[in-house]
Order: structure tokens, then sequence, then C-alpha cells
């Protein structure tokens, strides 16, 4: 009976996991349909690794105290929006915040990823450079709204 037991286990532990990943059209695949960006605007892309360690914890993220996603392991969105200052946070226990400024056809990216917290994980929002971002979005699925849903 036991040895029953821990195969069955084993894969509810698994399934749990892997349905806490992003699921949707990669970058990779959908990067040449990507509106160009309005020259009075930036982009933000938003985009969290396929880690499993937190993959549980997926918060929403806030631009300016307006909901614009969730950080999902595995995924990505961008949000265009006009040239000023920002303030990104991602609250579990905790707000944690990124402030930055962001000039009209700029492009910044933030990295969302798990720490450690008293009672639960934290997700902590924080500014990664263009070459390591762009290495790391193809092989992760978009989780946002389309252009047209916009």
């Amino acid at each position: 009976m036991i040895k029953m037991i821990r195969p069955l286990f084993a894969v509810a532990v698994l399934a749990t996991l892997v349905s806490g990943c992003a699921s949707g059209v990669k970058y990779s695949e959908m990067a040449s349909s990507i509106p160009t960006l309005n020259a009075n605007q930036g982009r933000v892309y938003f985009f969290r690794s396929s880690s499993m360690f937190g993959a549980a914890i997926q918060p929403e993220i806030r631009l300016n105290d307006k909901v614009v996603g969730k950080s999902q392991p595995g995924g990505f969105f961008y949000v265009d929006r006009p040239a000023g200052q920002y303030n990104a946070v991602c609250s579990t226990e905790t707000d944690k915040t990124l402030s930055f400024s962001l000039d009209a056809g700029e492009t910044k990216y933030v990295r969302t990823a798990a720490s450690f917290g008293l009672a639960v994980g934290r997700i902590n929002p924080t500014l990664e450079t263009p070459e390591l971002a762009n290495k790391e979005l193809p092989s992760l699925s978009f989780t946002g709204e389309t252009a047209a849903a916009k």
C-alpha cells in the first residue's frame, strides 16, 4: 500500500508545481507581432524565470497603483506608458517596491523573483539589463493581454 502512495504523492506534487508555471505563446513565437512603441511612450517588460522556487506565490503587480498583471513563473507581459516616474509593487506579506523613471521611446525590463519571507515568500521586482532580459525572454510565455484587449 505504501509503495502505491509514494508515486501518487510524487505525481500530485509535480502536478501542483507544473500548474504554477505560465502557459501560453512563447516570446520567441510572438516577438515579431509585438506592436512598435508609440513615440511618446515607453515600454516596461515584466518577467519571471521558470524556477520552481516560490512557484505558488503569484501576486499581482501594480504599476503606480494600477494592476497590470501577475508575477507568474515562466511568464512575461509588457505595458506601454507615457514617460514619467513609476513604482512597481508586488504584495505578499509585505510590499516590495521598485521605483524607476521611464523616458519616451525607452524600454525597461523588470524581473520579479521569489525570496524568503517571515510567513510566506516574497516577490521582489528589480531592474534587469536589456542584455540579460533578452537572453531569458525567448523561453518565457506571454501572460498579459493582447494589444486589442488593452
